[in-house]
């Protein structure tokens, strides 16, 4: 009976040892299926266009912002955009991440023995986005693809159908950054400025000429706290407005104004302004806290 009774514990204790196995090697790893991005109200970012809502926090953003830049910049149609945004928040969710599964870093989990470039190129997010969208134009017909076949074709996951799940979100959020809906990114502070006045003023310029290279060679740094640019029509107007307010956190933008609307950082939200307040309205202004 004591005999019997111990060959069925050592079996059920095989048997809870085989389950915990299955189980580690099944468990999905960065490339494998996550929740939707939560981040709460008050915390952070929001992109809001009649499709929905987005809730980004700021550095997440500030990466998504990027890489809609990088994809306009390129002349990637909207939607290569979107395809590209929804890769990302499935790999990353809009993290810059150090690592993940094997050697894959970045907000694309590329993995440098897989010839996406070296660790420090795939560590850049602007690098990152134009070898994804280097890739997504070498696939034909990827524009009549679905979300995640298209991704699937450049990033070769595990999980194929995984990024599908970040379509709505990811029209949405790729809407609001390449100006396809005005006014449409809006950020509240999240902490105290990392810089002011001219340093923050300068360190701005730099940013936004590293993400829009010849597209804002007319930015400039008009006083010690803030910078103009007059972009080539109203769309990319809209688009250099929601990098800004995209950026906002990380990059210490206090106020974005664009065609008689006004984004401030003590309000979180756009509104219109008034009549004799309005600047010339084909320039963006951006202003950082003052030193």
């Amino acid at each position: 009976m004591v005999s019997a009774m111990r060959r069925a514990l050592w079996l059920l204790a095989a048997l809870v040892l085989v389950l915990l196995g299955v189980g580690i090697y099944l468990a999905p790893d960065r490339g494998g299926p996550k929740l939707p991005i939560e981040v709460p109200v008050g915390k952070g970012c929001r992109a809001q266009t009649s499709a929905g809502v987005v809730n980004l926090y700021p550095e997440q953003m500030a990466n998504a912002a990027t890489i809609a830049a990088v994809g306009v910049v390129k002349g990637i149609p909207d939607r290569g955009i979107v395809v590209a945004l929804a890769a990302a928040m499935q790999e990353s969710e809009l993290y810059n991440l150090s690592g993940g599964d094997r050697d894959s870093i970045g907000l694309f989990q590329q993995r440098p023995s897989m010839g996406w470039g070296t660790v420090a190129q795939v560590s850049d997010p602007r690098y990152a986005s134009r070898a994804f969208y280097n890739k997504l134009l070498r696939i034909d017909g990827w524009e009549e693809m679905r979300l995640t076949d298209a991704a699937q074709a450049v990033q070769r996951s595990a999980y194929p159908e995984a990024y599908q799940k970040w379509a709505s979100d990811a029209q949405v959020l790729g809407d609001a950054l390449v100006g396809a809906q005005q006014a449409a990114i809006a950020c509240e502070k999240v902490g105290e400025p990392t810089l002011r006045g001219a340093a923050a003023a300068d360190a701005l310029a730099d940013s936004l000429r590293a993400d829009w290279g010849p597209l804002v060679s007319s930015a400039r740094v008009i006083d010690r706290d803030s910078l103009s640019v007059a972009p080539a029509q109203d769309r990319a107007g809209w688009q250099l407005a929601a990098w800004l307010v995209a950026n906002s956190g990380t990059r210490n933008v206090s106020r974005v104004r664009f065609a008689g609307h006004e984004w401030n950082v003590q309000s979180g939200e756009w509104s219109q302004m008034d009549t004799g307040a309005v600047d010339s309205p084909d320039v963006v202004i951006a202003e950082v806290y003052p030193g």
